[in-house]
């Protein structure tokens, strides 16, 4: 993390010396943008598995952490999260915050809502298309820590890779590819949870007014997990889905969002989140 961003940030310092000021005011670079990204979603899970999907994975840490029973009930489960997240420029962010959820588990009643998790990360575009041949890749990592710690607390680090490709200069329609890994380490060692790999096909939409249409199809691949004496849960590889719609403001700024997904998992998990985020300073 430190190294992308110190790369930026050198890459900002060689800007030109221009001889008049106007050419000195072209120079220099835009103040970072900065804005708390709330997310605040809903999720039904059926019984026997874990959900983790296309999204770093608090659901499936606040179900291991909220475990009641001696096989995993189904469960529904409402949250925030509260990322403040910094634009230093039109390539890298970095975000940290918190998540809140209460969760309701099989016959019992509904949890309180409650700080769950802490999460830090960073996102870049390691190459821009800029009109090339070659897409835009973009990496995303980010650390989420279980709070508070307990017998079966949990560290996930999850990373995406995607790769868009635009079909026009002002990139508002084009294509997606990308590949997501989960891996969360159990402080007990009398539980495991082995990898989860996400990999999808997907393209974007974006109309003259500024509305967003994104969608993402793909397989998930979990290796399964083995929880105390609990019955041990099964590998499986599933599809996924996963729609999303945005509006954008002129400068490509989120204005409001809405995503709607479905992982077989094997049974169907539904998870539907509402982006709105509030800006602090915006380009």
């Amino acid at each position: 993390m430190a190294t992308l961003v110190s790369l930026q940030l050198a890459g900002l310092a060689f800007g030109k010396d221009g001889d008049d000021g106007e050419d000195q005011d072209a120079a220099k670079p835009s103040a970072p943008r900065v804005y708390l990204d709330l997310r605040s979603y809903y999720s039904r899970v059926p019984s026997g598995v874990l959900s983790i999907g296309l999204s770093n994975p608090p659901g499936a840490l606040s179900q291991l952490a909220s475990l009641h029973s001696r096989s995993l009930p189904s469960t529904q489960g409402v949250g925030f999260d509260v990322p403040l997240t910094v634009d230093l420029n039109d390539q890298v962010s970095l975000y940290g915050g918190f998540s809140a959820t209460a969760s309701k588990a099989g016959d019992f009643d509904w949890t309180a809502l409650a700080v769950t998790s802490w999460n830090v990360g960073l996102q870049a575009d390691i190459y821009q298309q800029n009109g090339g041949a070659i897409p835009t890749l973009t990496v995303q990592s980010t650390l989420t820590r279980v709070v508070p710690s307990g017998p079966l607390a949990t560290t996930a680090l999850n990373t995406i890779l995607e790769a868009t490709y635009a079909l026009d200069a002002d990139e508002t329609r084009g294509f997606l590819a990308g590949v997501q890994s989960t891996l969360i380490a159990v402080d007990s060692d009398f539980a495991s949870l082995r990898p989860n790999w996400v990999g999808w096909l997907g393209g974007f939409y974006q109309w003259e007014n500024n509305w967003k249409a994104t969608a993402r199809a793909g397989l998930q691949s979990f290796g399964g997990a083995q929880l105390l004496r609990l019955a041990p849960i099964e590998p499986f590889t599933q599809p996924i889905l996963r729609l999303d719609l945005d509006r954008m403001d002129d400068n490509d700024n989120r204005l409001f969002g809405v995503t709607a997904q479905i992982a077989w998992t094997p049974k169907p998990a539904y998870q539907l989140t509402v982006r709105t985020p509030l800006y602090l300073t915006k380009n």
